[in-house]
């Protein structure tokens, strides 16, 4: 078991109505906090915590375990490229909320983020603003979460495209933090020529943002220290699930599943193409897992576009490895 994280020094607030009213020149300086801890009640909420590092509140969706009578673990899943931001995501794309209602982890899905690949960026951007992701979710909000529900304070974290990356960074930086990563269709290479144009597809091409505020100048020493390739040998200790399908049409790739036929041909096109491009990348990074002896679980299904269904499916096969871990 890894050590919790303190909970000395951290101000939680959870008067709901007093702290939304305050303003926020009033808070700038503030530590970071619940802002909002959301419904007692239910299995699903909003809750809103308040980043000091990027000096506004973030909300994010809380799942609760089937029973908080006792202390349980903690997943933080990241959605995808779009953050949250476009409805794109693990609560509307998925049957997470019913599949985990027999549960017994909380999940922590931030519900903003767009083309921030959740790390921290060098310089505000003008697109973007102040990104400092890897500072909230590695340091501050786990503490808040820790201090805020009845958590053991062991922690595990899952994300799927531009995320899976993410999810191996962060792990890279925190390594007392999580004890298991879960990564979905990711390109986990960052610095050499098709991880740059695989980060600067999303953060350029889909963001309107400039990379170079995010990690500096193209073949910098900042797109090598993020790049979980050249690092793997920093996840060693670390549990690791890793998934990719082929690309290729598979059963949620027709018309009973994807009623726009635009829509359908958007999947079985750009989201094959896609998914072929992190299975070369995801190949690289299990090559590269063997070479330094880290074991890994692996799930490398024949067929399955770069799209939700399908990541559902990995959510559903790697929960009892995220259980194992930190249960």
């Amino acid at each position: 078991m890894r050590k919790r994280l303190p909970r000395s020094g951290l101000l939680v607030t959870v008067a709901v109505i007093a702290a939304l009213m305050v303003p926020v020149s009033a808070t700038a300086n503030a530590a970071p906090r619940l802002v909002s801890p959301g419904s007692p009640t239910g299995h699903s909420t909003v809750i809103v915590v308040r980043s000091e590092a990027m000096n506004r509140t973030i909300p994010l969706t809380l799942i609760r375990p089937a029973d908080e009578s006792k202390p349980r673990g903690v997943l933080y899943l990241l959605n995808g490229a779009g953050g949250g931001e476009d409805g794109t995501t693990w609560m509307e794309r998925t049957d997470i909320v019913e599949f985990t209602r027999d549960k017994n982890l909380y999940v922590v899905i931030p519900n903003i983020g767009r083309f921030s690949y959740y790390t921290d960026w060098q310089n505000p951007d003008a697109e973007l603003g102040v990104q400092k992701w890897s500072t909230f979710l590695g340091e501050e909000l786990p503490p808040v979460i820790d201090a805020s529900f009845n958590t053991t304070g062991e922690n595990a974290i899952g994300g799927i495209s531009s995320s899976a990356t993410s999810v191996l960074n962060l792990a890279i930086k925190y390594p007392d933090l999580y004890e298991a990563v879960g990564s979905y269709s990711g390109c986990a290479a960052t610095s050499d020529p098709f991880g740059q144009f695989n980060v600067r597809l999303v953060v350029e091409a889909r963001g309107g943002a400039d990379p170079v505020n995010m990690w500096g100048p193209y073949d910098g020493p900042g797109w090598r220290e993020n790049d979980p390739v050249v690092h793997a040998d920093r996840l060693r200790g670390t549990k690791l699930y890793i998934s990719n399908a082929t690309g290729l049409p598979g059963p949620y790739d027709n018309l009973g599943y994807v009623k726009d036929p635009y829509e359908l041909a958007n999947q079985i096109g750009l989201g094959g193409v896609l998914e072929v491009g992190t299975l070369a990348c995801t190949v690289g990074l299990l090559n590269r897992l063997r070479e330094l002896d880290i074991p890994a679980t692996v799930d490398l299904p024949p067929v399955g576009t770069h799209s939700w269904k399908y990541w559902q499916d990995q959510l559903h096969r790697s929960w009892s490895f995220y259980e194992r871990a930190i249960g």
